[in-house]
Order: C-alpha cells, then sequence, then structure tokens
C-alpha cells in the first residue's frame, strides 16, 4: 500500500507526497580500499535535559556513539567534532573535549575504525586584539588533549586568527608552529566564509587566488606533518587545480558538497578522498559507492551517488551555515534517534517548507530505510507547522 504524507509548498499549497521504496544498497562489511570517506558526524542533543537548550548543552551519548559505530560498520572514517557538531554553533570545546574522548575510546573497541577530530580556538573571542601568541596558545592546548586521549587531529579554520591576522604571513607563522609540534601527520581544513562568514579572507586575502597560494606554501614547507588537506569552498575547479599541486603524499579531501562524485570519482590525473558533511546523511551510499570504486566500477559509483546529488546541494542550499539542521533531520526520519531536538535550537533553522523538500528529495535518492516510519515522523514535524 503506498504511503503518502501532505506537505507544504513555497507557494503555501499543501500536496499529498507519495513515497517510493526503501532504501536497498548493498551493504558489505571490512574495510574500503580504494578512497578514504570520513564523514563529517553530528551530536544527538539530550531532549530531555532540563537545560536552557539555547545556552547550555547536554548530549545523549548513547545515541551519539551508537551512530559512529553505525558509520564505521559501513567502513565509513570518522571526523569528529567539527563543525557538523556544531563546533562554533552552540557547541563548545567543553562538550567537544568530552565528545571526543568517548569517540577516541569507542573507535578502539571495533577493528578498522577511524577517528580524526577537529583542533580549534573555540574559547578566544574573534577580535583584532587577539594576539598571534594566544592564537597558537589555544591551538597548542587543543591539539595536545586530542593527542592525550590518543587521537588523530584535524587543524580546522580559526576565527580568531581570521580576526587579528594582519596578512599571509600570520598564517604562516601559527600553522608552522602548530605543525612544528604534532606527532602525527594532521589534516588542514579551509572552511569557506558560506560556512561560516568569520572566516572570510582567510590565508589573508579575500582573493582566493592569492590565499591558495598561501596555502599550497604551508603544505609544501610541511608535508611530512600534513596527511591531507580538506577545502571546504563549494568550488570544484579550485579543489582540482589545488589537488594538482600537491607534493607526492599529501591527501585533498573532499569537501564539494555540491558535486563529490565528480571529485572523488576522478579523472587520469587522480581523484580526491573525502571529507563530507553529506556522508553523514548518505551513509549506506556512500559505503556503497566507495565499493564499487573498490571494485573500479565508476559507473556504479556514479549510478549510486549522483541521485544524492539534489538532496545534498538543497541541505546545503544558502545559508550554508544552517545545513547541520538538515543532517539531524535525516537521522530522525531514518531512526537513529527518536527527536528532532539540536544543540542550541538549531532545529529552527530551517522552514517546514526546506525540511518538506528535504523530505521529497531523500525519499527520490531512496535513502529512507523504512518509508513507513520516515512518514510517521515526518507527518509529526509537520503537525507542529499546522500541516494536517
Amino acid at each position: 500500500m503506498a504511503v503518502t504524507v501532505r506537505l507544504p509548498r513555497p507557494d503555501r499549497s499543501i500536496v499529498d507526497y507519495t513515497l517510493g521504496p526503501a532504501a536497498d544498497f548493498p551493504i558489505a562489511r571490512g574495510p574500503i580500499t580504494s578512497r578514504i570517506g570520513f564523514a563529517a558526524v553530528h551530536v544527538v542533543a539530550d531532549p530531555l535535559a532540563e537545560i536552557n537548550p539555547t545556552l547550555d548543552v547536554k548530549v545523549d551519548w548513547d545515541a551519539t556513539l551508537a551512530y559512529r559505530r553505525y558509520l564505521w560498520s559501513l567502513g565509513l572514517a570518522v571526523a569528529e567534532a567539527m563543525d557538523t557538531s556544531q563546533r562554533g554553533m552552540g557547541f563548545p570545546w567543553s562538550s567537544a573535549k568530552e565528545l571526543i574522548k568517548r569517540s577516541v575510546a569507542e573507535a578502539r573497541t571495533m577493528p578498522g575504525a577511524v577517528v580524526f577530530s577537529g583542533a580549534g580556538t573555540d574559547d578566544l573571542v574573534p577580535s583584532p586584539s587577539v594576539t598571534l601568541a594566544q592564537v597558537e596558545a589555544e591551538y597548542e592546548a587543543q591539539c595536545a588533549y586530542i593527542e592525550s586521549v590518543g587521537g588523530r587531529i584535524i587543524v580546522m579554520a580559526s576565527r580568531a586568527l581570521a580576526a587579528c591576522a594582519k596578512g599571509p604571513q600570520d598564517y604562516g607563522k601559527v600553522y608552522a608552529r602548530i605543525l612544528d609540534q604534532v606527532k602525527e601527520p594532521v589534516i588542514i581544513h579551509w572552511l569557506g566564509d558560506m560556512f561560516d562568514p568569520a572566516l572570510a579572507g582567510y590565508w589573508g586575502s579575500p582573493d582566493l587566488d592569492r590565499a591558495t597560494e598561501t596555502l599550497l606554501a604551508i603544505i609544501h614547507e610541511h608535508a611530512g606533518k600534513i596527511d591531507g588537506v580538506k577545502i571546504s569552498l563549494l568550488a570544484q575547479h579550485r579543489e582540482i587545480a589545488m589537488r594538482r599541486r600537491f607534493p607526492k603524499g599529501v591527501r585533498m579531501y573532499t569537501g564539494d558538497d555540491f558535486d563529490y562524485p565528480t571529485t572523488i570519482g576522478g579523472d587520469a590525473q587522480g581523484y580526491s578522498d573525502a571529507l563530507l558533511g553529506i556522508f553523514d546523511v548518505i551513509a549506506p551510499a556512500a559505503s556503497a559507492g566507495l565499493r564499487a570504486l573498490d571494485r573500479g566500477d565508476r559507473a556504479e559509483f556514479d549510478r549510486l551517488l549522483q541521485p544524492t546529488l539534489p538532496l545534498s546541494r538543497h541541505l546545503f542550499g544558502d545559508p550554508t551555515r544552517f545545513y547541520k539542521t538538515g543532517v539531524v533531520f535525516m537521522a530522525y526520519l531514518n531512526g537513529h534517534q527518536d527527536h528532532f531536538r539540536m544543540v542550541g535550537g538549531l532545529e529552527s533553522a530551517r522552514s517546514a517548507v526546506h525540511l518538506a523538500k528535504l523530505f521529497m528529495l531523500a525519499d527520490q535518492a531512496h535513502l529512507f530505510r523504512n518509508p513507513d516510519d520516515a512518514a510517521a515522523r515526518m507527518r509529526r514535524v509537520m503537525a507542529l507547522a499546522g500541516v494536517g
């Protein structure tokens, strides 16, 4: 029997939408060998904690860690405590520390599980009066903590550094100091201002060509301390051009949520690995697609991943920084958590119309594990918007 949900449209009309079949991606266990596929992962808020949800944080640790075990079971790696977990948008370093500690410990219980964690400068209020020494000290403290619990590091972009740096040389100085101290090679993250407006002009210039040259100089000088670089600029041509100029052994981790099949699939001159928020959402499709590449089957990879692109482009649509709402919404619709509540009350950051379109696009990509359950959950959310 067909499953139907009433959904709102941008013109304020209501339509009856009929869902398609359930997800049917081939699920395989064991490592993925052709690419590294990191999912930047969300956290599950505790909906029953007696806190002010716009000011305080309480995490449902059981559900949060269960989702990481699910991703590891699919062969994906976990990028922990990144912007998908709402770092800088309600999830402070004090909470991230506990998340990192628990996630690294949980990874040890699963053979082959990989987790890298974000180090930043969360506790510094961005201001021109912040000094480079303060930025360095904050980075050092976070990196040291991650290493102390046995973790690997992703060096996140710093709002404080963006606010106080006088030019490219200041970025070179700060990153050199951090890279000289880390025990194992790190991933550097260049997060564009579409994800975080406070990071405009990162690497010392609003001109992306000049910024690219600054980052490339840092990579070549410190290649032995860099596992790879994640680029989140939503500009495929820039990622590919930069990738071709990397020293041997440094990976490009695509952050192009608008066209990841092209960058991951690659061409005769190379490919990108992946570190993507959308992999949190499309994990079974991502796993199956990467395993198709393991077999050398590019056509199957494209067949599995291309249908997910309309969903990703919608979910990461302007203002892009609110994509986290869609990530958590999909986890709720697919039964990975029992509620649609978020840290900082961010479940309100997207409209009912936006969520309705997300629901349709996810269904059209056959991403619902149980369409009946997804429909029931969607009806509850739409009822709160007056759609009955």
